[in-house]
């Protein structure tokens, strides 16, 4: 597995040209690139001056917040904003999508750091709507909003249905919470700023690295009284790091030169998307995509579609799609499809000729 990771980076490193994904970046390349993000001549932080203070200013302005606090991980930041809530409503139940990032991806830590429960406002594919969380059976104290929900192919709702949400968490008596991991890519759909997005929730999280290429993480935005909570219970949480410049510089240039392409990434995913959609027994999901990331099916086994990508990258230097995956029905396979710089490049005919060259490879792997 390892040998086939590291054959799969050095592949798509030296290919000439990427539809999904980016090109990984070494270590060196990051830290040539640590030199956008600020003065390297300057101080390092300590204990979270600096140019850790500089991000949290910088996305409190960007979303239009009082405050804005660094944390070294998305998944710290949530479980601060969460107990938060709970601290302030004296509920212990937040309300959660099922395939929210707390749920799937977080080991439960919301139960066993934070004493937390979670209730499910709806278990279809999407963020809950008013009805649902008007019908919640018991108080909550957040209700949480992951824009996009990844895990449901990432899909938003619309602006409408967002602001009908939230009014109705407030109608409760719950906080709004956004996981805006996502949210630099959401702002497209929505067809607002990101400032008035934010404004919608008591508190918003973002990332720096899934969308920005940072090397790590994280700001949780809010009130000042959200800010000053956050700060003690970062360093409970072991969050409070001497130095973390290197991350914080790299979040900066990812804010200055990547946040301002994010909108480009966002339509071009549609022609993607729609060129896909072409190829034998394709399907891709949402059509047209809510973001610059979607979800793409193929008549074919995973192995057989990654060993496929890794065939035509180390003989062509063209990197299609890979991270297949199986699914519920036998010999159909998914994989995300993530359209950034590299995929700019990409007219529609190229997507379906290299497309269908792809799956000629596939095709003679399973003969």
């Amino acid at each position: 597995m390892h040998d086939t990771r590291q054959r799969r980076l050095a592949a798509q490193a030296a290919s000439d040209r990427i539809l999904s994904g980016a090109r990984p970046a070494t270590m060196r390349d990051h830290l040539a690139a640590l030199a956008a993000g600020g003065d390297l001549d300057g101080q390092p932080d300590f204990y979270g001056d600096g140019p850790v203070a500089l991000v949290e200013e910088r996305v409190a302005e960007l979303l239009g917040v009082e405050a804005a606090v660094f944390f070294p991980t998305g998944t710290m930041a949530q479980q601060v904003a969460l107990r938060f809530g709970a601290d302030l409503s004296g509920r212990r139940t937040a309300a959660l999508h099922p395939l929210g990032h707390q749920e799937v991806h977080e080991r439960h830590a919301l139960a066993h750091l934070g004493g937390l429960r979670s209730t499910w406002p709806t278990t279809m594919p999407r963020n809950p709507t008013a009805d649902e969380i008007s019908a919640l059976a018991e108080p909550v104290s957040t209700v949480v909003f992951e824009l996009p929900l990844r895990d449901a192919g990432f899909v938003l709702p619309s602006w409408d249905e967002l602001v009908a949400a939230c009014a109705a968490a407030r109608a409760i008596g719950a906080r709004v919470h956004f996981d805006g991991a996502r949210i630099w890519e959401s702002a497209p759909y929505l067809a607002h700023t990101l400032s008035e997005i934010a404004g919608l929730a008591d508190s918003t999280y973002v990332s720096f690295y899934k969308t920005l290429g940072g090397i790590s993480g994280a700001v949780l935005a809010g009130t000042t009284e959200l800010a000053a909570y956050a700060r003690v219970w970062r360093h409970r949480y072991g969050g409070q790091l001497f130095q973390q410049w290197p991350a914080a510089l790299s979040a900066l240039a990812g804010l200055d030169r990547v946040l301002p392409r994010v909108p480009e990434y966002v339509r071009h995913a549609r022609t993607v998307a729609a060129a896909l959609a072409t190829l034998p027994g394709a399907r891709v999901y949402p059509d047209p995509p809510h973001t610059h990331q979607f979800r793409l099916w193929l008549p074919h086994p995973a192995k057989t579609l990654n060993d496929a990508a890794l065939a035509l990258a180390e003989k062509e230097k063209v990197w299609f799609v890979g991270g297949w995956q199986e699914t519920e029905v036998p010999g159909v396979s998914r994989a995300e499809v993530t359209v950034a710089g590299p995929g700019l490049e990409w007219r529609a005919e190229d997507v379906v000729e290299i497309g269908e060259r792809f799956l000629h490879v596939a095709d003679a792997l399973r003969d």
